[in-house]
């Protein structure tokens, strides 16, 4: 029998579940997070549900102990002469006409990198073996430098991972530290960026695994970990993988958005997930894009993760006046604790605050009603700014809309224009609790004509966990090699082994003879360059197929698929009587709007402006929209 499943989004502000039953019936609800204690949270939220059940998690550990740098204390083991490389680099600079820039933000303490006495060549030739007196000695440092977990990434390791599994079998014997080795997170050339991944895993490995077994102590649930693939793997694996789930909560987003648009006959969107602390922003087209070169606070991670760029622009964003006199948004949040001024706490104004002195959020609105807003103290924090600006409460608060606006419209820009795209030829997909309010206006600024706003827009996230399958990536540095199809083979055992019954899939990243960067395409053994030219010319808008290419990297993709929610229409769009009517701020005037839950929005087109209310978030559509209700539920506004 088919067991209930439930996706799980742990966020900055609220926790969302979302149950899907054997039926197909599909239940959803929110909690505030408590950032302290984020599975306590998770467990009483389970045990709302069911005693047992089948979970997928986007969890944030990873990510927020890396941002606020609160992971273990961790030692980064390399070749010996190669200490610096983490604080090297590539010796880019970020800021290219700052003449005193800021030192780079180190997680690795200069004490705490130690070399080895060892060498492989880059074809993989081991010319150098660690001695056993000198792995003693450094066990020793380890245990007197007291770290908690170690970081181990050799030249030229991707090619020939024997000396890492020396040093990582006698470090484990001498000390039970957590250990991470980089042929195992990501065996792929370029010492740099494959040190960086590996340290960050051992980083955050740590909390992730105490993380964990926090969460499994609920008996009766079996808990998979949402990957920044778009896929989820076992809690088992994610504690030694935890650097696969640093944007594990924005894939389940930009897995659901993509769902929800095919749902309703779009394959090219731009997903909109404005939550509580951040936006993030993704392009669908046909496929969600991937990447393996992403960075995370100024980190490169080499695994394959979703193409999503965050900015600090959300619910809970912070207005302030900087010392020049300019109003600013963000990126500080309020977060869950205090939360909005709005929410009875906090005192700073926020991107919320500003949403309720307009009109666009109601006393009783949030959560179907469960939580009370404060107007009257959104309305003081939102009097401060004014006052410190010399404006009105009114425009104050439409600054602060303005303002939070102007940044998410950047980062749209940034996955779309910025890269080749027009966003006129795409549907904007709007989620998460604020993502339907600004989305009309953002729509307008980038010339998008049609927006997209989903039944279950405010837990987008975790139904896009049960969306998602079960996945598990393998790589192997093929560089120079000739063995490609043994190689592939060998990748393809141990995904079988680990793996049990999944399809697998090839694919390599390739470039042109004497290129810095790769293009990751299916792998077609009798004609690996063919795909390689056409993926070119489509980024690239050339191919050279007179010129030699090169294979840098195989990989295998293990894919259990699993059934999906269904999407459609489930609220009657009969209610009768009229809806309420709501005194809102638009287009420069106070507007009287109705104020519609989603069962009475109709199937044929309607011209705003209206709000449109959800359980967990609201949608404002501007005058010169028309919106009406399809087949899959989806909201559709259109210019």
């Amino acid at each position: 029998m088919q067991r209930l499943r439930i996706g799980v989004d742990a966020g900055g502000t609220f926790t969302d579940f979302v149950a899907l039953h054997p039926s197909g019936r599909v239940e959803t609800f929110k909690l505030r997070s408590n950032p302290r204690n984020p599975a306590q949270v998770i467990l009483e939220g389970l045990a709302r549900l069911a005693p047992a059940a089948d979970v997928v998690h986007g969890s944030t550990v990873a990510t927020n102990a890396l941002l606020e740098r609160k992971g273990a204390r961790t030692a980064f083991v390399t070749t010996a002469g190669f200490e610096d490389l983490l604080e090297i680099g590539r010796q880019n600079r970020a800021e290219l006409y700052n003449l005193t820039p800021a030192p780079r933000r180190l997680l690795a303490d200069r004490e705490l990198c130690f070399g080895v006495k060892e060498r492989a060549y880059f074809d993989g030739t081991v010319a150098t073996h660690p001695a056993a007196a000198e792995l003693q000695r450094l066990a020793s440092k380890l245990k007197r430098a007291d770290v908690r977990s170690v970081a181990i990434c050799f030249l030229h390791a991707y090619q020939n991972a024997a000396n890492e599994r020396t040093v990582a079998a006698a470090l484990r014997e001498h000390s039970g530290l957590y250990v991470c080795t980089s042929h195992q997170i990501s065996p792929e050339f370029r010492e740099y960026e494959r040190g960086s991944t590996t340290f960050v895993n051992a980083y955050v490995g740590p909390l992730m695994q105490a993380y964990l077994e926090e969460l499994r102590r609920a008996r009766g649930y079996r808990i998979s970990i949402m990957q920044s693939n778009g896929g989820f793997l076992s809690a088992k694996h994610a504690a030694r993988q935890a650097v696969r789930t640093v944007l594990s909560g924005p894939a389940g987003g930009v897995v659901g958005a993509a769902a929800c648009a095919r749902a309703s006959g779009f394959t090219r969107m731009l997903g909109f997930d404005m939550g509580g602390t951040s936006t993030d922003v993704s392009l669908c087209d046909g496929a969600p894009r991937e990447t393996t070169e992403a960075m995370v606070d100024g980190f490169p991670i080499r695994v394959p993760m979703l193409d999503i760029h965050t900015v600090g622009a959300g619910g809970g964003s912070i207005a302030r006046v900087d010392a020049g006199g300019l109003l600013r948004v963000g990126p500080e949040s309020a977060g869950a604790d205090p939360g909005p001024a709005c929410y009875g706490a906090g005192t700073l104004a926020t991107v919320t605050d500003a949403q309720v002195v307009l009109g666009r959020i109601s006393a009783a609105q949030l959560l179907g009603g469960a939580m009370n807003i404060d107007v009257a103290r959104a309305e003081a924090a939102v009097d401060r700014i004014a006052r410190t600006l010399k404006l009105t409460r009114t425009a104050a608060a439409a600054g602060i809309l303005r303002v939070a606006n102007a940044n998410m419209e950047r980062a749209i820009r940034a996955v779309s224009i910025e890269r080749g795209h027009d966003p006129h030829d795409f549907a904007l997909l709007a989620f998460g609790g604020g993502g339907g309010l600004h989305a009309c206006e953002i729509a307008a600024e980038l010339g998008i004509r049609t927006v997209i706003v989903p039944e279950h827009a405010g837990v987008l996230s975790a139904l896009g966990m049960l969306s998602s399958d079960a996945v598990r990536d393998y790589g192997a540095g093929a560089l120079g090699r000739s063995d490609l199809e043994e190689r592939f083979a060998v990748l393809e055992r141990r995904a079988n082994h680990e793996a049990s019954g999944a399809t697998l899939e090839r694919t390599a990243d390739l470039r042109y003879k004497g290129q810095s960067y790769e293009i990751n395409v299916p792998w077609n053994p009798r004609d690996p360059a063919a795909a390689f030219h056409r993926e070119h010319e489509r980024v690239y808008g050339y191919a050279t197929p007179k010129r030699a290419v090169e294979v840098v990297m195989l990989r295998v993709r293990a894919r259990h698929a699993l059934p999906k929610p269904a999407l459609r229409r489930t609220g009657s769009t009969t209610l009768p009587g009229q809806p309420e009517t709501r005194r809102v701020w638009c287009r420069g005037t106070w507007k009287i709007l109705p104020a519609l839950v989603r069962a009475q929005v109709r199937s044929r087109r309607t011209p705003g402006p209206a709000l449109v209310l959800d359980y967990g978030s609201t949608t404002l559509v501007m005058p010169g929209w028309t919106y009406h209700s399809d087949a899959a539920g989806n909201l559709i506004i259109e210019s």
